[in-house]
Parts: structure tokens; sequence; C-alpha cells
């Protein structure tokens, strides 16, 4: 990765003190140098290059930009948002700081400023392919998918290459155009045929019928080193590709190989996610909620929550059918909200902390705070929907601040539960599900927080059952309108004919009419699942005879 200029000028003026002891071509190869320790995964030298560049350079932006980018690649969105602040106080004009600016903000859930910075980012007419792949990322980011794919095919002229392809499929499949997004993926396959993102992107397209790309894969698979940072998405690719062919052994061993390799690679706190639920069981009671007697009145909200892969788009898509309703996709801005109405901060999504002083404060400001920060996104409509599964861990919260919203929880069977989601790669969340236990003791925590919450909210919440819906459409979509206070429309019943682009892991599955494929689907992994459906059974939630 190119350094973003030298250090020289006015931008980088030595530290207070004389001359500085480190030259400017010094600081160049200590950058250098940090880059190269950034992009092998070695954070602690990267960072201790930038401190001591910017020790002798306070001013250098370079050396900034290279903080945001370790604090990115770390995971560190807090610091990485400071770092390229720093970038366009230093320089106002630097195209890529703010591109970057814009990315962190929406990632952290801070739309309006993400909406700035990105326009300061449009305003500097970058030209640098990588500048312009981060605009279309962080359009994507915000929902506007042909925008986004805009800017990708501006990064692609621009560079000359297939690279840019791969965020080309990404925007195509977001926007239901599946064949343009199996072209892009030809095309980065063409000029690297051993990219593990781009395979598994195809193999996401639609199920397969022979095993011509699974061999392929396998093929690639074999000469990857386990502990590569790709090696999760081909063997991911892999085990749906078998599943698709009804191998089920070999798809299993398939998902199995890859949550080990994702496992490695990310760290999931189990403690701190059950001292997290003690704190909402033991704070948000049913008294507490009766003592809320204030919130914001706008009955726009829609919350469709629950655990990822249970049929939470298909129930969204259903809602977005109707014609006062829009979709403004998965949002962070109510925990956000909760972070900043408590003035607390955490590189955490939530912590006991944040849930214990939130509950003292005025909940009409929260409720107040999320519409705020929900304008850019909601669109024009009577009513947008949320659609964040992990949502549900705010329930009582989101009743609270927001009165007259509603909010959707959808319930599907346990064990096909817990199996669709550790055999599913996510981006940056739900960490427990690369195993078979941690899963299953997730999912218990979630189902005892869930009944709790009935009791606390009452009908405020309505349950909605993912494999009655699937069985018997009708009835349940109505069922659902009707608890929105909306007239039935058929349009409702026909979800996928749907043109709005769709941006979670079933981006390609909803195009589909509804269907009870999945329901189930655990069964023929049964004799692998032990681990699982122990615990699962431990807790009740699985019957002997099953």
């Amino acid at each position: 990765m190119a350094l973003t200029g030298n250090i020289s000028g006015r931008n980088s003026r030595p530290a207070q003190g004389g001359s500085p002891k480190m030259t400017p071509a010094q600081a160049s190869g200590f950058l250098a140098r940090g880059y190269k320790a950034m992009q092998r995964g070695d954070f602690n030298e990267a960072g201790g290059c930038c401190s001591l560049v910017l020790k002798h350079f306070p001013d250098a932006k370079e050396a900034h930009f290279l903080v945001g980018l370790i604090g990115i690649e770390s995971g560190d969105w807090a610091t990485a948002k400071r770092a390229f602040r720093n970038v366009v106080s230093i320089d106002e004009n630097h195209g890529a700081g703010w591109a970057q600016l814009a990315r962190c903000c929406v990632t952290m859930g801070q739309y309006n400023l993400a909406e700035k910075a990105l326009q300061n980012a449009m305003a500097s007419r970058p030209e640098d392919p990588l500048v312009l792949d981060v605009i279309g990322n962080v359009h994507s980011l915000l929902g506007d998918q042909i925008e986004a794919l805009r800017w990708f095919d501006m990064a692609k002229a621009a560079a000359k290459s297939s690279f840019f392809d791969l965020s080309r499929a990404k925007a195509l499949t977001f926007l239901g155009r599946l064949d343009e997004a199996r072209e892009a993926l030809e095309a980065v396959l063409k000029e690297k045929p051993d990219a593990a993102i781009a395979h598994w992107m195809v193999s996401r397209l639609e199920a397969v019928s022979d095993d011509t790309h699974l061999s392929e894969m396998q093929e690639i698979a074999a000469r990857m080193p386990s502990d590569h940072p790709d090696a999760s998405f081909l063997h991911y690719a892999i085990g749906k590709e078998f599943e698709d062919l009804g191998a089920w052994d070999e798809a299993f061993s398939a998902y199995e190989t890859g949550a080990k390799a994702r496992r490695g690679h990310v760290r999931f706190d189990e403690a701190e996610e059950r001292g997290l639920f003690e704190t909402l069981e033991t704070v948000l009671t049913p008294a507490w909620f009766a003592a809320q007697n204030s919130g914001h009145d706008d009955p726009a909200p829609i919350f469709v929550v629950g655990q990822p892969r249970t049929g939470t788009t298909l129930i969204e898509r259903i809602i977005t059918a109707h014609s006062e309703v829009e979709s403004a996709g998965e949002l962070q801005q109510f925990s956000m909200a909760m972070k900043r109405v408590s003035e607390t901060s955490s590189p955490r999504p939530m912590t006991a902390e944040i849930v214990r002083k939130i509950a003292g404060d005025d909940m009409k400001a929260l409720g107040q705070l999320y519409l705020e920060t929900t304008k850019a996104v909601r669109g024009s409509s009577a009513h947008f929907v949320d659609k964040l599964p992990v949502n549900y861990l705010y329930v009582p919260l989101i009743a609270a601040a927001l009165p007259n919203a509603k909010i959707i929880h959808i319930v599907r069977d346990p064990i096909d539960s817990c199996f669709a989601s550790y055999k599913q790669l996510f981006a940056e969340a739900y960490y427990h599900s690369y195993d078979q236990e941690e899963m299953a003791r997730h999912h218990v925590r979630y189902r005892k927080l869930m009944d709790r919450w009935r009791e606390v909210v009452g009908s405020r919440m309505l349950d909605v059952v993912y494999e009655d819906t699937v069985a018997d459409l009708e009835p349940n979509a109505r069922k659902i309108i009707d608890f929105l206070g909306l007239d039935w429309q058929d349009a409702c019943l026909n979800f996928h004919d749907q043109k709005a682009a769709v941006t979670t892991a079933s981006a390609a599955q909803v195009r589909e009419r509804v269907h009870t494929r999945s329901v189930g689907r655990w069964k023929e992994f049964e004799q692998h699942l032990g681990p699982m459906k122990s615990v699962l059974k431990n807790a009740g939630l699985v019957k002997s005879t099953a």
C-alpha cells in the first residue's frame, strides 16, 4: 500500500525543542516498515513505527493516516476515526482521509457525520481507485447500492483492473442483478484464480448441480495455509456447495474446518456476554419499565429483531412490500444513541456499564437521538424498518424510548437457528457462532432473555414463528401487517418481486418465493451436532425424542 505523500513542507513540522533527531527520509522509512507490519498483521510493530514518527513529526499526515488504517485492520474503529480526523485537520483537501473518516463514522453508526465526511471526500474529486472504492463502500453501508455501484465502476475504470469487480459484484448481488454479479466475479477469478472471497461469493449466488466449482475450490484450499485469513471463506463455500449436492457429511466437515479457521482470527469473550445478559435482566425489570412515563411519540420505526439466519430478512421483505414502509437496513443507531445519551464510550458494541447508566437516563432523549440519527437512511415513507437482529437485547429500552414503535421478534426452531448461524461466515459480528457449544449456550441465554422481555413489554412485541410463516404465508403476513396498524396490501404476499436492495447474507435467497427447504435442515447433519444438541437439550429447548 502506497504512502500518502512525503514527510515535508508545512504539514510535517518537527516536534518542539529544536531540530528532530529523525530525518524526513528516516521517517518515510519507518512508515514503509509500518505499512509492511500492518499488512502481515503485526499491529504492535506498525503502531510503534507510527508513534516514533509522530514523536518527531506530530503533523505528519502520512503517519496519522497509517494509524487510522491500523485501527481499521485491528477493529479499533474509535482510534481509526480519531486518526483520520487528524489527517483532515492537517489537510482539509485530503480526499482519502475524508473517505476513510466517512467509513469509520458509518461503521460506528454515526450516519450524519458519515454523510458530511462523504460529501467532503467526493468534493475532493479523487482519482485514486482505492479512494473511489472506499467511497463506494460508504454508499453501500449507507444503503444506496446504486450510487455505490457507480463509484465501484469508476474505481474499476481508473485502475483498468478487475480487482474492483469484487466490490461491484457485492453491489450487484444486493441489487438482485445476479447474472452481472457472476460476470464480475468471473473477471476477478480470471485475474486472480485463488481469490477466496470471490469463490465464496460465487457459491452464494445459486444452488449448484455439479461439483465443477467445488473441485476447483478444494484444490485451492489444499494449497492454502490453514491459518490464512481467507481460508475460512473457501471452507464455508465448499461446505455450501456440498450441501447443495446433498453430501451432508462432506458439507459438515467443510463447515467445521471453516469455523475453526475463523475462530483463530476472532475473539469471543463468553464471560463478558454472560455478564451483559445478567445485567440486562436485573436492570430492565417490569418495575423499571412501568416507571417509564415518557418517550418520543413518533410511530415511524419498526424493529425486526431475533437471531441471525432465522428469517428476519424474509419478514422485513414482507413488511417493506407495503407502500407505506421502507427498509433502512441493519442500523447501529439505537446502541450508538444509548452510548451518547449515557455519555459512555466503549470499543465494544455494548457493555453492562452502558446498560446500567442508560436505565437511569431520559428515555425521551434516547428516542429523539435515535430518530435524529436515522434521518439520513429512513426514506420518506410513513414507516421504516430497522432490521438489526441484535436489537433484541434492547427491547425494553426501545419500547420505553419509542412507545409508538413496533417490535417484531422472529422465533425459529433452536437447533435450526443455531446450525444456520454455525454454517454462516459473518463479517464482524456473532463471534459465538464458530463453536457448537458456545453457539448453543448463547442461544440459551437469548431465549431466556426473550422470555423475560415478554414479561416486561407484553403486547408491545409480536412473536412471529418462522416455520409457521413459511408453511402458510398469508395468515401470518396478515397478522404482521395488522400488528403494525396498516391496511392490508396484496403486495405483501409478493415480497420477492421487490426491486429494492438487500444488504444481508440473504441477498440472493430473498428473490425467491417463500419456501420450507430450510425447516428441519439440521436433521441432515444430526450425527455431527451432538455438542450443540446436548447444550440445548439440557436447557429444555430440545425435546428428548428429537
